[in-house]
């Protein structure tokens, strides 16, 4: 076991640190969101057909819910800034090498390598700026949710123009972010240089007893959180190959996914104060899943109206992702309740969304209809609406554990 160092808490510049955040953030979605508008083209390629396609759009949960656990260990033994230079070296050589994989097998296993570093950046980032950022924190924090939000929107939306129009186009698109991601492997390593070995402080000692499956507004804010990225990471996957099915342009398909990730910037921004000081805030979560049954529908019953509506529609919907994060401290007293809400919500909660995919998956090739697609998803919603609206209500898990 390595000795246990201080960090270095000051060595990192603010500049270093700007471009530190901006540079891992940006990279940490690509690779799961410029996969769907490319679908299509993969699968038909290796000679898969949907259940390829619902495998490929459920990878990036399972990732990040099975992969997202080996995060602390990892960075127990080697630091923060040390996991993640060495995580992004290993997304960088899944990513270059996977597009010229010759067995769909071999696709997909690079593909969980190229998914490693957004796994564990998923959980090391914020801790690494609340270790080093000290009076930044709350500025990298929002530059954080800000780029990470520009990143998912732009790997949707540069999908099929970075393909061109040849028919191995697709593999020039997929590299291209296999490129880009070498750019934080550099700027991390010259942090690495400055951090050294910055092991994240041991947890707090002490216990909180009492099962979280006890907790409705814990089992609530889990399948919350579940049933939002099950609908975003259908949308990343599949919806790209459903709009174009329905009529809608590759390219103008791939711009609507990067409406819809898009508004998660505004909704990063806007409901930590909502849910701050707006009361009454369980109709506002509920509210949300409801958009997001409207959006489906609307493409299902009206998509001559305006696909850009519905995408909008369904990016307000969103909204559930920030706001489930904010409510898991504010849901919470203990730091050990929300260390443990955390753990629950987020890991188990991707675990449970990869369904989502698949079973779109499954039901696109045992049908041949994105009608039915369109309708489990608009059930989805539902099921969001009424946990966001349990999970707001003005309940604390700390309570609930212990009664």
């Amino acid at each position: 076991m390595p000795r246990r160092v201080p960090a270095r808490t000051t060595a990192v510049g603010s500049a270093l640190a700007v471009l530190a955040i901006a540079t891992i953030a940006l990279n940490l979605r690509p690779a799961a969101t410029g996969v769907g508008p490319l679908m299509e083209n993969i699968v038909g390629a290796y000679g898969q057909g949907a259940f390829a396609s619902g495998l490929l759009a459920a990878l990036p949960c399972l990732a990040f819910g099975v992969l997202g656990l080996l995060a602390v260990p990892i960075s127990r033994r080697v630091g923060l800034t040390g996991a993640i230079v060495a995580s992004f070296v290993l997304v960088a050589i899944g990513l270059l090498l996977r597009p010229v994989s010759e067995l769909f097998s071999v696709f997909v296993a690079l593909s969980v390598l190229g998914l490693l570093g957004p796994a564990l950046g998923n959980v090391l980032v914020p801790a690494w700026v609340k270790l080093h950022g000290g009076k930044r924190t709350v500025a990298l924090m929002t530059l954080y949710s800000v780029v990470l939000a520009i990143g998912g929107s732009l790997g949707a939306a540069l999908a099929v123009p970075l393909a061109g129009g040849g028919a191995d186009g697709w593999q020039d698109s997929l590299r291209f972010w296999g490129v880009i991601v070498v750019v934080p492997v550099v700027v991390w390593a010259i942090v690495l240089t400055r951090t050294g070995h910055d092991f994240p402080p041991a947890p707090p000692k002490g216990e909180f007893g009492g099962s979280l499956l006890r907790s409705p507004t814990a089992i609530a804010l889990m399948v919350t959180f579940a049933m939002q990225s099950l609908n975003a990471y259908t949308q990343f996957g599949m919806l790209p190959q459903i709009l174009t099915d329905a009529g809608v342009t590759p390219a103008r398909a791939g711009v609507l996914v990067a409406v819809i990730a898009g508004w998660g910037l505004v909704g990063g921004l806007t409901m930590p104060s909502v849910i701050a000081k707006v009361s009454g805030l369980r109709w506002i979560v509920g509210g949300f899943g409801l958009l997001t049954t409207a959006g489906y529908i609307g493409l299902l019953l009206a998509p001559g109206v305006s696909p850009l509506l519905w995408a909008c529609v369904l990016g307000i919907g969103g909204f559930v992702f920030p706001t489930t994060i904010a409510l898991i401290p504010a849901r919470t007293r203990n730091p050990l309740v929300t260390a443990r809400l955390s753990g629950m919500a987020q890991p188990y909660g991707y675990l449970l969304a990869a369904l989502g995919p698949i079973v779109a998956g499954a039901l696109l090739g045992a049908t041949g209809s994105p009608d039915v697609v369109l309708w489990f998803l608009a059930a989805t919603g539902l099921v969001m609406a009424v946990s966001g609206f349990r999970a707001a209500l003005p309940r604390m898990v700390d309570d609930e554990i212990a009664a």
